[in-house]
């Protein structure tokens, strides 16, 4: 469930011919295709891993997740904020809030989703995902390391724990980055690259529908207007820059146009990655993370706190 392209250069050209072609005259075939590059995962490079950031030793963390295994790390004592990365992407990639995190007297505990990062492959094998994959794997992780107080989640990271919420999970303080809304908008763009047309579209659809129901069913500010109906939802920050080409803020806005009391910080001049180790914002997350000392009491000593609400 990508937005994001993967495809350039030479290939592109020769991508959007092919498509342009089964348009015509097998427009099945094209929407197989399209199934084939939409679920595909980016090639990330080893450039791109190399951490920015010092970091103390962590503890080594081994999932089994269906037919394989979820990894991940954890740092610290203390209430535990889970760091959810983005398609294509790796726990490690939001380093940058690990240490200020552990600074202030959090638990940090960052995973790579099923065929990313270090973790194994997947339901539908090496290099592909969906987003329900890493909702479910997220869950997974949850439950298995312990409650969250809070969550810091990047692009489709954050459609995935909106999908977690919608399963019941709980917290207590989310931060979006850069927060990936509605994939009607990821399948235009993958239009107007490959240039295909209303056939494979439609094609794709039903495709994606027979296995995953309707794609708007999974539009952020959607389900977050619905679960804002039933329940009281977590205090959210949402971040998002203004020049960010793979997830636009307007989806951001509309996230927290729906969300009761969620706030809303735009940055100028960061795109999609660069907001993951940009200093303000780290510190606008930390700072955002750490309020509220009643909170933070009733995380440490959930116990205490309960013999107070019943005397």
């Amino acid at each position: 469930m990508a937005a994001k392209k993967s495809t350039n250069g030479r290939s592109i050209n020769r991508q959007r011919r092919i498509f342009q072609v089964l348009e015509w005259v097998a427009p099945a075939v094209g929407a197989k295709m399209l199934d084939t590059i939409w679920f595909r995962l980016p090639e990330v490079s080893e450039k791109a891993k190399r951490l920015r950031v010092e970091l103390p030793e962590p503890v080594l963390l081994e999932l089994p997740f269906e037919n394989g295994l979820v990894r991940g790390r954890s740092w610290g004592d203390g209430p535990t904020i889970y760091l959810v990365h983005g398609w294509g992407g790796w726990g490690l990639q939001l380093a940058a809030f690990i240490p200020p995190l552990l600074e202030a007297g959090f638990r940090v505990v960052a995973f790579d989703a099923p065929s990313h990062g270090e973790s194994e492959p997947g339901r539908d094998g090496a290099q592909r995902s969906t987003l329900p994959e890493l909702a479910d794997a997220f869950e997974a992780v949850v439950a298995a390391y312990g409650p969250a107080y809070g969550v810091i989640a990047h692009s489709l990271g954050a459609a995935a724990v909106t999908l977690a919420l919608r399963d019941g999970f709980g917290t207590r303080r989310i931060v979006f980055l850069a927060t990936a809304t509605d994939f009607r908008e990821g399948l235009v763009q993958y239009e107007a690259h490959l240039g295909f047309g209303p056939r494979i579209r439609n094609g794709f659809l039903r495709r994606f529908n027979r296995r995953f129901g309707p794609m708007e069913s999974y539009t952020v500010p959607v389900i977050v207007d619905a679960l804002a109906e039933e329940r009281e939802l977590p205090a959210l920050l949402v971040i998002h820059d203004r020049s960010d080409r793979e997830t636009s803020p307007d989806g951001s806005i509309a996230v927290v146009n729906v969300w009761p009391d969620a706030k809303l910080h735009l940055t100028d001049g960061l795109g999609h990655n660069r907001v993951l180790r940009d200093p303000t914002v780290v510190e606008a997350a930390t700072t955002f993370l750490t309020e509220g000392s009643t909170e933070r009491a009733v995380a440490d000593h959930p116990e205490a706190a309960q013999e107070t609400m019943q005397g």
